[in-house]
């Protein structure tokens, strides 16, 4: 696997801002790359939640009957959230992936897996980062093998990440875009070290910058969704150079709500729809032709803990956001909320394969041979045919 991070240190940044951010970020792509002719518009965005997000907590089943004794305090938000249909509600905390759905161009699907059945976040975030059927079975990850099935001018990809995430490791080469690495300075130091850069205008604006930068690949519950919408703009304007990337993906963290999720969850699904909301702004006309995925290793118990917040579980939710989605609906064979119809008594049970649905979107998105697309992304055997119908002719 070959990367080359775009931006790493305050060097970097200084060449970036004497030359103009957007050239040297497209320019980056250019050495190596041949365009034949003007790549089409179509761009794809991975947003990875690390740490199992609550799928019942994003999208909750309350028309299932058993829904509110099962969740307890943890079901009271959904009061405000949007209706969706029948059985369920869209958190109040992701109004305008609310507006998507509205308007069509938001899908969400429920009760969802990998094929992944244990609850370890790293074996879980290697099984759906990889498309292997199991942990450590695959070495490459399905979004650099998506990279093959694009034509040459479009196999061009960017991690918005420290590093580059196992995802996109493979043998086409990738972007990204990532704060010089400092991890055992803490908050206070680098706050003392910004009033030792105060008294200097150039220094104080780079060391502001790489702070700023620093926060991309946080938690979204910092600064109030702000560095989540910040995230979302510099991955549009990676996107929208017409040599640029067509392939990105975008870390997130702090989905492991073991204790007090009520409130921490909801932080976090705004800086998630603040991420969206950014993208889609700063695509423009582009977004007509962006699919925007989003998905977690695994999902999260339907009982609350001791402690306000919920364990590792199985089923979760995955989202599809986009111009051409085929969106104002919720995909999910629903199997109940009952404790005799959940997996292994605790979890929501997946009846529809996570890999199924990301092959059958990214096969429409890009008009490849969905035959071709599942087998190419997900060489452990996949869950049975992809998905289709999941965006507009």
């Amino acid at each position: 696997m070959l990367a080359r991070p775009l931006i790493d240190g305050a060097l970097t940044r200084r060449t970036l801002l004497a030359q103009g951010s957007l050239g040297v970020l497209a320019s980056a792509f250019a050495p190596r790359m041949a365009f034949a002719r003007a790549a089409s518009d179509r761009r794809f965005v991975f947003i990875i939640q690390r740490g199992a997000a609550d799928g019942l907590g994003t999208i909750a089943a309350t028309g299932d009957p058993a829904f509110a004794g099962a969740r307890g305090d943890l079901a009271a938000d959904f009061a405000t959230g949007t209706k969706l249909d029948t059985i369920f509600t869209l958190h109040p905390a992701m109004a305008q992936a609310a507006a998507l759905y509205g308007q069509g161009q938001a899908l969400f699907a429920h009760a969802v897996a990998s094929p992944y059945r244990d609850r370890s976040h790293f074996d879980g975030q290697n099984v759906l980062e990889t498309g292997g059927a199991g942990a450590y079975q695959v070495k490459d990850g399905w979004l650099n093998r998506l990279l093959t099935l694009l034509p040459a001018d479009e196999a061009r990809a960017i991690a918005i990440s420290a590093t580059v995430p196992l995802a996109l490791r493979g043998r086409h080469e990738v972007a990204s875009y990532a704060p010089s690495s400092l991890p055992a300075a803490s908050d206070d130091l680098l706050m003392r070290v910004g009033q030792l850069y105060g008294g200097d205008p150039q220094l104080h604006a780079l060391w502001s910058e790489a702070m700023q930068t620093r926060m991309l690949t946080s938690d979204l519950t910092a600064d109030n969704g702000r560095n989540a919408a910040a995230t979302g703009q510099l991955a549009a304007r990676l996107l929208q150079p017409a040599d640029g990337a067509r392939v990105a993906m975008i870390e997130t963290g702090g989905w492991d709500t073991h204790a007090g999720q009520r409130g921490r969850l909801a932080a976090q699904l705004k800086g998630l729809d603040a991420m969206v909301g950014a993208l889609k702004a700063g695509l423009g006309p582009l977004w007509a032709d962006t699919l925007v995925l989003v998905a977690t290793e695994f999902g999260r118990t339907v009982a609350v803990n001791g402690t306000g917040g919920t364990d590792h579980g199985t089923g979760a939710a995955a989202m599809l956001f986009g111009g051409g989605v085929k969106g104002g609906r919720v995909l999910a064979d629903w199997p109940g909320l009952a404790t005799t119809q959940l997996y292994e008594a605790r979890d929501l049970r997946p009846t529809t394969g996570l890999d199924a649905l990301i092959a059958g979107a990214v096969a429409e998105h890009f008009a490849v041979d969905p035959g071709r697309a599942l087998p190419t992304l997900f060489p452990g055997g996949g869950s049975g045919r992809p998905s289709d119908g999941l965006l507009r002719a």
